[in-house]
């Protein structure tokens, strides 16, 4: 990147700083603002920043805001999240989240017959997990119901780490014809090997945390560094393993944030106790700013070139993707839990896609498929679009669909959605997102 393309960034970042509270009711979603930015500073616009001159900082900046996100998500979580009124996030993680991966493969068929089976597949799978930031005003809206607020946040927190598996498959399947590793062995070396080295390392993380606060060996700044150094020793140890970084990431989470949630559990907490969600507060805002700047980077070297080669199909698919493919399988997932219509509606819209499908396509198209440029035209134009629609959407659908709870309330005392009364939504902490 050019020194004035880094100037634009960091004035991007300043501007945006000053006025994320102001802009935060508004369409100007964050990551709508830093992917406008992009485009005007990319090969479209003044040129500061081409993927031809800096692959390896794009690359690097784009994968790190991935790892730090799977892991301060996972670690966020709770597994009462998923127990107290958990039927909005467990039909949506086990029966939504298969049905759209399916569902996106099959839609592919026929509008990208470029593409070969595994790398349709690979459509589908990248373009499943769902990104909070790209909603933020209708996941932090207080006027929605704290059971759709949560189940959509626990989904968000969950579902990435969950595709990864799948993701690594059709990768792997995709690429066998082109000289890469048998399947099987690459699919259970990211798997079970990544698996294990994320929860081992996510577990003597929270141990070696706990032992040294207990003491009061340590400074709460330097217990913030100890978190952030977890998830980058995990991808570390994975990627020297020939395993998945990200899935070594995601397990650490849930392995760190489950050993420090269980060391208060069984007595009264103190003060100094360190808890999941103040040891990673650093990690999620470093997380939150590389996230911000990998929009500005996405518009400027990916959306931008792939906007000049757009074809219908893309397209097509993209708007297709973002309403039938995600919306279908909702109102599947949600049969029978006495979720009104409005509700079903609302979850089925609010599924955006952000980063993790950046990322995968990003992989992906590293590998240098055959159908790797048509790969990454679909997956830019959808988040794209989704960065838009979704961002622009969120503020006016959060408080029509606020309004509608609040007359029905009313009348209606004993209405399903509202199963967690007035209570803060399950695991809420604020989406993540600029």
């Amino acid at each position: 990147m050019s020194q004035w393309g880094v100037v634009v960034a960091g004035g991007v970042v300043v501007g945006y700083g000053a006025l994320s509270r102001r802009l935060s009711t508004t369409v100007l979603s964050g990551p709508l603002v830093f992917l406008v930015c992009g485009l005007l500073i990319g090969p479209l616009g003044l040129d500061l920043l081409n993927a031809d001159r800096d692959p390896e900082v794009i690359r690097t900046l784009l994968e790190s805001a991935l790892i730090l996100v799977l892991f301060t998500d996972a670690a966020a979580i709770r597994l009462e999240d998923l127990r107290r009124e958990g039927f909005l996030p467990l039909r949506l993680l086990m029966v939504g989240l298969p049905v759209t991966m399916a569902l996106g493969w099959l839609v592919a068929w026929p509008l990208l017959p470029g593409l070969g089976v595994w790398e349709l597949a690979l459509v589908g799978v990248i373009l499943a997990p769902t990104d909070a930031a790209l909603g933020q005003q209708a996941f932090s809206n207080k006027r929605v119901p704290a059971l759709v607020r949560g189940g959509l946040g626990v989904e968000s927190g969950l579902n990435d780490g969950l595709v990864l598996p799948f993701f690594v498959l059709a990768l792997a399947a995709a690429g066998e014809a082109e000289g890469h590793p048998n399947v099987v062995v690459t699919f259970l070396r990211a798997l079970l090997l990544s698996g294990a080295i994320g929860l081992a390392a996510g577990w003597v993380g929270a141990g070696v945390l706990r032992w040294s606060a207990a003491r009061d060996w340590s400074t709460p700044a330097w217990r913030q560094f100890l978190t952030l150094a977890v998830p980058v020793v995990t991808y570390a140890l994975c990627d020297a393993g020939e395993g998945s970084g990200f899935i070594g990431a995601w397990a650490a989470g849930l392995a760190f944030g489950s050993r420090l949630r269980g060391a208060s559990s069984g007595r009264v907490a103190r003060a100094e106790d360190p808890s999941p969600t103040q040891s990673a507060k650093f990690s999620e805002r470093l997380g939150l700013l590389l996230s911000s700047v990998s929009f500005l980077v996405f518009g400027a070297v990916i959306l931008g070139p792939v906007l000049q080669h757009v074809t219908w199909r893309m397209v097509v698919y993209a708007l297709i993707s973002l309403t039938v493919v995600r919306m279908l399988p909702v109102a599947l997932a949600m049969a029978g839990t006495g979720l009104r219509a409005a509700s079903v509606a609302y979850i089925g819209w609010f599924g955006p896609r952000g980063l993790a499908s950046l990322v995968f396509g990003l992989l992906a198209f590293g590998e240098h498929l055959p159908g790797a440029a048509l790969l990454n035209g679909v997956i830019a134009v959808t988040v794209g679009l989704s960065v838009l629609l979704h961002g622009a959407t969120a503020p006016f659908l959060g408080n029509r669909y606020g309004d509608w709870f609040t007359r029905t309330l009313r009348t209606e005392p004993d209405l399903r959605e509202n199963a967690l009364g007035a209570d803060e939504a399950p695991g809420a902490r604020g989406p993540r997102g600029p």
